[in-house]
């Protein structure tokens, strides 16, 4: 069933400075308001209530070709989610290896149909609309030398959907990557980071890394890029592009391995200013995801390290040989400690790590770590892939492998998480990256994990109770195509859940445009609000639950 809602607000709304306020962000002096076009679309309610997730195994693998897995192919490769071919279903881009990229086609019903793509040894992957043509392209980081590879989707009309283009001015060396206006033109710019101690592997010269290696920041500027290198040193695993001083901005967060701490940028202006924000961050930052965890309206982040749940003579016989060959933090002004880390907002503007008294510090040798409502009662639950095969590290276990178990946590309310073992999330065939979508299209969130040496999984969610709200915003005209970086806010009775639309988060993962709101079972559904990238405000009124929600400006 669709229908429309007409546009409904044509009007600019004065807010005196100091009048009205928000637990988020200070209030712009001046609120425009914009009319919108809503389409909304019945989301089926699944007829599944096992109360469980189901696990099905998916028809791609990365690392299976290589005899003997060692740092760093150990750190396998991500995924993306996103509709590519606009049929409304949400395909999956897989980076491999070893192998090929591959796109699978979702075809309904969790059926998928496989495409390899001509690019391989891939890291990275992110479904991001590059040059605002509407369509969303791919982005690729890879193992090894190689900057990134675009590949631009050219529409249903073209005999080669993807075509390999350049990303003119991307030329420094990628392992993480991510996507956002960071310079508030409209276009979407790019942020990239080097692995240097693989560069390093592969014979990289210290000269060549100084002049390819590090962190870079891309302004789209016309038809290319223009290079803003940052830092030279890096050793990044994720690349977060989030407001961290909340002002409306998104910031630059480059979370490192090793030693290295984690780098921080806060937009000034028109510069860049080095901060470190937090007393205490990850030592092996290894991920980075963030969510409104207690609906109170500001962003909890959290970070995944290696620290294992179970502390069993057994277990721990596995880790400590790795563990004390790790080079620990450097004195007590060093603020990295080898735990998941739960930053949450305090009343003075900064930041407090929570993770031990909310129950979620250790998790395992821990990859992406993501927040999603997994069973639809307004609370953000979190979900932790682990695994680690290395024949050099681990050599005195079977087949060089620590074999764990996911990790999935239940938001208990206030961002209080508690172990969930009965939604049967608990594989133990070495996750990497992780993505949260609604694959079948039914209002509630399933899995996918891009396992190491083995498949992929996707966790189909069988969970009962509740529904499901899907927003995807539209902005024709604009670079910023599909409003990366917008704010969204669901009022629900006496409730406001609020999300972000991003391109990229976790570890190595590119996110869905498409935004879900889980809604417990008996809400009232008051109002939607947008904030859209350059602060202009739209409303939707008394939208329906468990409905998909095309809201174009």
């Amino acid at each position: 069933m669709k229908y429309k809602i007409w546009p409904f607000v044509f009007i600019l709304v004065w807010i005196v400075a100091g009048c009205q306020t928000s637990s988020v962000h200070n209030q712009p002096l001046l609120e425009a308001v914009v009319p919108v076009n809503v389409t909304q679309t019945a989301l089926a309610r699944s007829t599944a209530c096992a109360g469980h997730f189901v696990e099905h195994r998916l028809d791609f693998a990365t690392g299976i070709r290589i005899r003997e897995i060692n740092t760093y192919e150990s750190n396998g490769a991500g995924l993306a989610v996103n509709d590519l071919d606009g049929d409304g279903d949400l395909d999956l881009v897989f980076a491999s290896i070893d192998n090929t990229a591959a796109i699978l086609w979702n075809e309904g019903d969790l059926n998928f149909r496989s495409e390899a793509l001509p690019t391989r040894f891939t890291r990275g992957v992110a479904t991001v609309d590059v040059d605002g043509d509407g369509w969303l392209d791919l982005v690729f980081t890879h193992r090894g030398l190689a900057p990134p590879s675009f590949w631009r989707n050219q529409g249903p009309t073209a005999e080669v959907r993807f075509l390999q283009q350049p990303l003119h001015g991307v030329e420094h060396y990628a392992y993480a990557m991510g996507w956002a206006d960071l310079t508030g033109d409209g276009a979407l710019d790019l942020v990239t980071g080097s692995y240097n101690v693989e560069l390093q592997q592969h014979g990289i010269s210290a000269e060549a890394m100084a002049a390819k290696a590090g962190v870079v920041l891309y302004e789209q500027r016309g038809a290319g890029f223009v290079a803003l290198p940052l830092e030279q040193q890096a050793e990044a695993l994720a690349i977060g592009l989030i407001d961290l001083n909340r002002d409306w901005q998104p910031d630059i967060w480059v979370a490192n391995d090793f030693v290295l701490q984690d780098q921080i940028w806060l937009r000034a202006e028109e510069t860049w200013v080095r901060s470190q924000p937090f007393a205490e961050t990850s030592h092996s930052t290894m991920s980075i995801d963030w969510g409104d965890i207690d609906n109170r309206g500001t962003m909890a982040l959290f970070t995944t390290d290696m620290n294992p749940y179970n502390i069993s003579t057994v277990n721990l016989a596995g880790w400590l040989p790795v563990i004390n060959k790790l080079e620990q933090p450097r004195g007590p002004k060093d603020p990295q400690r080898m735990v998941n880390v739960l930053q949450v907002a305090t009343s003075n503007q900064g930041w407090r790590n929570e993770a031990g008294r909310r129950g979620i510090e250790a998790t395992g040798w821990s990859w992406a770590g993501k927040f999603g409502d997994l069973d639809n009662d307004g609370l953000l639950d979190l979900y932790v892939v682990n695994g680690m095969i290395a024949e050099n590290l681990f050599a005195h276990l079977p087949n060089g492998e620590l074999v764990e178990e996911n990790q999935a946590f239940r938001n208990l309310g206030q961002g209080e998480f508690t172990p969930i073992p009965a939604w049967r999330l608990n594989a133990t065939t070495s996750g990497r990256g992780m993505v949260m979508a609604d694959l079948d299209d039914d209002g509630d969130l399933d899995i996918v994990v891009n396992n190491l040496r083995a498949s992929a999984q996707l966790f189909e969610n069988q969970l009962c109770g509740g529904a499901g709200v899907v927003v995807e915003l539209r902005w024709p005209g604009q670079p910023n195509h599909f409003a990366i970086g917008a704010q969204i806010a669901l009022d629900a009775g006496d409730v406001t859940y609020t999300r972000d639309v991003r391109a990229t988060s976790g570890y190595l993962s590119g996110d869905a445009v498409r935004v879900h709101f889980g809604i417990p079972t008996g809400s009232a559904l008051r109002q939607l609000r947008i904030r859209w990238p350059d602060g202009v405000i739209s409303y939707v009124e008394r939208p329906a639950p468990q409905t998909r929600l095309e809201v174009t400006r």
